[in-house]
């Protein structure tokens, strides 16, 4: 069920909150044991009595009302511990909520639990956590119930996998997790849902943990496209907290420059629309069952009315490299604040620290997130900063200016007058594919795993097509759009748009995903 059908069903009192939450709970009771999505589930009692709260008034006054969601364990808030899934903060309680988390419950969503990651947001895989990796749940649900046997345990995908695991085995009807170089579409690609990555600003980081700060962008998880339009709706917005989120007015300029489907009424003929294929995104990597499905999908939008239009991004190819130089060096920056120092006070009531902040000494980082801190410390050094860090910056802002090259719509950044008219010769959105391959085996993607390096490189490798957007913070949406005739997991597509296009965006992919079910 979508959580367009729940909230109708809700609203004519055919199905009750107290149902919804249940079946939630009851999914999560069945399956989380080997998933392993949730770090924490709320209290079931807390969760039933607030269904039952709902239930009461009678009518449904906010637009998710009912609706149980799950967030990824970097949102703080105030009612369950946040964890960023590492050692380090085990016993980190919030005394707040983040914006975004506000946002959902004043609109009526229901916190059901936090959800597994990889640490502080550091991984492709969803196997750098202490709470253990989160399995696809592709592997118990939809694949012949063969999770564990064949050595085919496959991973949900990072770093937001246990948000993805979630919302793909209907343990909540949507989860927030975040995105910095594809760690909601990877893993909404690898366990066959949708993963929205907003442009970034658009939804506020305030009570997010960072990883990294200029990348760090909100995401959301659902089973459907309008599922995710209905979260980003409510939490799409200023917030003063925030120190980069979009401002009333630039939101205004993009408001001001209509999207497609604002002329458009309707919404499937999709006749003027320009889709762009960006040539750097054939990688020599890709999967033919990908390769495959990502020319059905353009044939779809052709068959709709799109022009369908080559282009060029050429410095997509120095892309990933500049990533795992960026987020690695703002990482060591971010990081610094845990330095072993107990932040706790003595309670009247005993002796000890009863509230630690975060663990003793830095050693309690995992492999991962040392190798990162390390790596961007070294990039900052007096020695490197010029040959690694200034390097990488000038290529971030020659893929931005890669993407304000292809696309028909101004970029409101540097938006001027001679700039209010688009430019019909360019495209409004690009097609790609989310990944190189479908989910890889778990044991592929260890760090003690020395018996396969390329399969283990790989798990790098996957952020190629996923990280331009990021480096830009422009809009991508991944769409699940078919399975591997080799191996029988999801394989998703990627929609790109320019930056606080996100109506386009969404509106095509509410076309596409409906192309999935096409022979």
């Amino acid at each position: 069920m979508t959580i367009i059908e729940a909230t109708n069903l809700l609203r004519q009192k055919k199905i009750s909150t107290v149902s919804l939450v249940k079946e939630c709970l009851a999914r999560i009771s069945k399956y989380d044991a080997k998933i392993n999505a949730f770090i924490e589930v709320q209290n079931e009692k807390e969760l039933l009595d607030k269904a039952q709260e709902i239930d009461a008034k009678g009518s449904f006054n906010g637009s998710l009302d009912g609706i149980p969601v799950a967030y990824k364990d970097l949102f703080c808030t105030s009612s369950l511990s946040t964890t960023c899934g590492s050692y380090m903060l085990k016993k980190f309680k919030s005394p707040f909520n983040a914006t975004v988390v506000n946002s959902l419950e004043e609109a009526g969503a229901i916190m059901i639990g936090k959800t597994n990651m990889d640490e502080f947001g550091m991984g492709a895989a969803n196997v750098y956590s202490v709470h253990g990796p989160v399995y696809n749940p592709q592997s118990i649900l939809f694949n012949g119930n063969h999770f564990g046997k064949n050595n085919d345990q496959r991973v949900a995908g990072g770093s937001s996998g246990g948000s993805a695991a979630a919302v793909a085995s209907g343990m909540c009807f949507a989860a927030l997790g975040s995105d910095t170089g594809g760690s909601v579409r990877l893993p909404a690609s690898y366990c066959g849902i949708v993963g929205f990555k907003p442009s970034y600003g658009q939804c506020s980081r305030w009570g997010l943990i960072a990883y990294a700060n200029s990348l760090d962008t909100v995401g959301i998880l659902t089973r459907t496209v309008g599922d995710a339009q209905m979260i980003y709706d409510v939490i799409s917005k200023f917030d003063m907290n925030d120190s980069t989120s979009i401002t009333p007015e630039v939101r205004s300029i993009n408001s001001s420059v209509p999207s497609f489907f604002k002329l458009n009424s309707n919404t499937d003929d999709l006749r003027g629309l320009r889709v762009g294929v960006p040539k750097e995104y054939f990688v020599s990597e890709l999967g033919e069952p990908i390769i495959n499905l990502w020319k059905k999908g353009i044939s779809y939008l052709r068959s709709h009315g799109a022009t369908i239009v080559s282009v060029s991004c050429p410095n997509t190819r120095h892309a990933l490299s500049a990533y795992y130089i960026l987020a690695p060096s703002e990482a060591s920056s971010n990081l610094s604040r845990f330095d072993g120092v107990r932040y706790g006070y003595r309670s009247e009531e005993s002796n000890k620290n009863d509230d630690l902040l975060y663990a003793n000494t830095r050693e309690e980082f995992g492999k991962e997130v040392k190798k990162r801190i390390i790596l961007g410390t070294y990039a900052l050094t007096a020695g490197s900063y010029g040959s690694y860090f200034l390097q990488a910056q000038k290529i971030r802002r020659m893929v931005k200016l890669d993407f304000d090259r292809v696309f028909k719509r101004p970029n409101p950044l540097h938006f001027t007058k001679k700039d209010s008219k688009c430019n019909e010769n360019k495209v409004d959105v690009l097609i790609t594919p989310v990944t190189i391959s479908t989910a890889p085996k778990i044991e592929d993607c260890l760090t003690n795993n020395t018996s396969n390096i390329n399969n283990f490189i790989n798990t790098y490798v996957n952020d190629v097509l996923v990280v331009p957007a990021s480096l830009a913070g422009i809009p991508a949406i991944s769409i699940p759009f078919g399975v591997s005739s080799i191996d029988g997991f999801p394989i998703g597509l990627q929609l790109i748009a320019q930056y606080g296009d996100d109506d386009t965006l969404l509106g095509v992919a509410k076309v596409l995903e409906k192309g999935a079910n096409e022979k």
